[in-house]
């Protein structure tokens, strides 16, 4: 898995200085480029660009269940070590205003695929998936 290049996602929020201070002050992003319309951030080493759109707000949610839970559609997210994610969930954990889809916890458990997972939405909505596996070969399980 080295050998894996960064991702780039470009998605829509209603309110650019909301998406400043969650990505950047919440989850920690380093801030890139910007503009009027749009800004950069460092998601885990992946691009990820919240794009101006007022009618993001308006769109109302869209859900598949899974293992028990009804998963956000669309959502977007990165894979991390089991340490990274642990860090991440208590840092969410402990702001009273992370929007929780999802708290933190073990999905699939004893089955192919078992991963710690939590689901968070950002200031316009945007549902984001962050998740780790105990045993990264898991990743792709069948």
């Amino acid at each position: 898995m080295s050998d894996l290049t960064p991702f780039h996602l470009a998605f829509p929020v209603h309110d650019l200085e909301a998406a400043r201070a969650f990505y950047r002050d919440v989850l920690g992003c380093r801030q890139g480029r910007e503009s009027d319309t749009w800004i950069d951030f460092d998601l885990f080493g992946h691009q990820i660009v919240a794009h101006y759109d007022a009618a993001a707000a308006a769109r109302g949610p869209l859900v598949n269940p899974v293992d028990g839970d009804n998963v956000p559609v669309p959502h977007f997210g990165v894979v991390l070590t089991m340490t990274d994610w642990d860090a991440l969930a208590r840092r969410l954990k402990a702001d009273p205003d992370t929007r929780w889809v999802i708290e933190p916890k073990v999905r699939f458990r004893g089955e192919p695929g078992e991963q710690a997972t939590l689901f968070i939405l950002d200031p316009s909505g945007n549902a984001l998936e962050f998740k780790a596996f105990a045993d990264m070969g898991q990743l792709f399980a069948t």
